[in-house]
């Protein structure tokens, strides 16, 4: 596969966040409501499309704790294919609810859907306290963190993150291709992972959350990539099926050429994953971003070089 620059994505891909932003959405719906969905049902959501947004899939996964106390008698997998059907995220998981509830219902469970709130206890829960008052610029609450309990490991998830790329990959990768970044985390925590995986990355060839409004899969940012990288061809890799439909929604609007690859590090995993990538049109699937120097084909960069 021929590149001019590769783009990364970063949960799943740079860094594993099982332990961290998947279980900060789990434990906040908890908190917030008592009761939650399990950790893999957390891919269920990323798969439905539209959820590349954290903070989105654990507005979703309440609306439908809410809803099933409210007699929606719907297993998550036809809840998140609804959601899917009806154009992914959390508008859509919104719709659903809101159709499938009576007048009455639907009240009381708007009543008691609060997203603020939800996302307030995440970025507690994911930052811990110290980082939730620097970046949040708001006192933590007590309760949150006697929520976690006294053997919950150091405060916030954050550092709950092993990183995925081997330093080896990190230096071949940017010493033979420019590499940039598309990433739905806040700039300040896209920060604090890059660092943690040693890649220097400049602002100019970066995309977090904030930089363009449309999220996963439009495929806006990562055509800005190519131009700022006056590449013909660009490899983007991720671990969610939002990540191959952004390099294929890019193709499809921009005439240079577009690789989607997906790497089985994140929610996708095995040999069902790997067909799940393939169905939705991943160029290639990979078991980790360190495969991509059998994947790639440098030896023409090499040869400028």
């Amino acid at each position: 596969m021929r590149a001019d620059a590769v783009v990364l994505d970063v949960d799943g891909v740079l860094v594993d966040v099982a332990d961290s932003y998947r279980r900060a959405i789990v434990e906040s719906v908890a908190y917030v409501h008592g009761e939650s969905i399990g950790r893999a049902d957390v891919q269920e959501f990323k798969n439905a499309g539209g959820f590349n947004n954290d903070w989105d899939l654990t507005a979703a996964a309440a609306l439908y704790v809410l809803a099933r106390r409210e007699g929606f008698d719907v297993d998550l997998a036809t809840f998140t294919d609804r959601v899917a059907a009806t154009g992914g995220g959390l508008s859509a998981a919104e719709t659903v609810v809101l159709d499938a509830l009576g007048p009455a219902e639907r009240e009381r469970v708007m009543a008691d859907w609060d997203p603020d709130r939800l996302r307030t206890v995440f970025q507690q829960l994911y930052l811990g306290p110290d980082r939730f008052r620097d970046l949040e610029g708001a006192e933590p609450d007590p309760g949150v963190e006697r929520h976690r309990g006294d053997d919950a490991g150091p405060p916030g998830y954050i550092h709950d993150e092993p990183v995925l790329l081997a330093g080896d990959v990190r230096e071949w990768l940017t010493e033979t291709y420019p590499v940039g970044v598309l990433t739905g985390r806040p700039a300040a925590e896209a920060d604090i992972a890059l660092d943690r995986v040693g890649l220097a990355v400049a602002e100019a060839h970066r995309f977090t959350m904030g930089d363009w409004d449309a999220g996963k899969p439009d495929p806006g940012a990562l055509v800005a990539l190519a131009d700022r990288f006056d590449a013909d061809s660009v490899v983007f890799v991720g671990d969610t099926l939002d990540d191959v439909r952004t390099a294929a929604n890019a193709a499809d609007a921009d005439a240079r050429t577009y690789h989607g690859v997906g790497v089985l590090t994140g929610g996708l995993a095995g040999e069902e994953g790997r067909r799940t990538f393939e169905r939705a049109g991943a160029d290639a699937v990979l078991d980790s971003v360190n495969d991509l120097p059998d994947l790639l084909d440098a030896s023409d960069r090499t040869d400028e070089s």
